[in-house]
């Protein structure tokens, strides 16, 4: 299993929207494309990105196929919208948390 680590800071007065956003149009979109999600993180307090969030898929030609989609570029972009410092990585999953 291959997984896909993504973080980011959610804009300031645009909560409510990226958490409407989130759970109608985001985390769908992942389960049409393929990704399952494996966590979500939400931070409150600290000098970390707020949000981790990590998908997993069966193999690496699994998810870099998925991140080639026009879908996955429109969700990332409408994503944009509202957060900031938007980070993706890909590592091999190992059942554990992972950064």
């Amino acid at each position: 299993m291959m997984k896909v680590l993504m973080s980011w800071d959610i804009r300031t007065g645009r909560e409510a929207e990226y958490f409407e956003f989130a759970v109608k149009e985001f985390a769908p979109g992942l389960i049409r494309l393929g990704l399952q999600t494996s966590e979500v993180w939400y931070t409150l307090y600290g000098d970390c990105p707020q949000m981790l969030h990590g998908c997993v898929a069966e193999d690496l030609p699994t998810i870099q196929g998925i991140l080639k989609t026009d879908e996955w570029r429109e969700l990332v972009t409408k994503l944009g919208e509202y957060v900031t410092d938007f980070q993706q990585k890909i590592v091999r999953a190992t059942g554990n948390f992972q950064l």
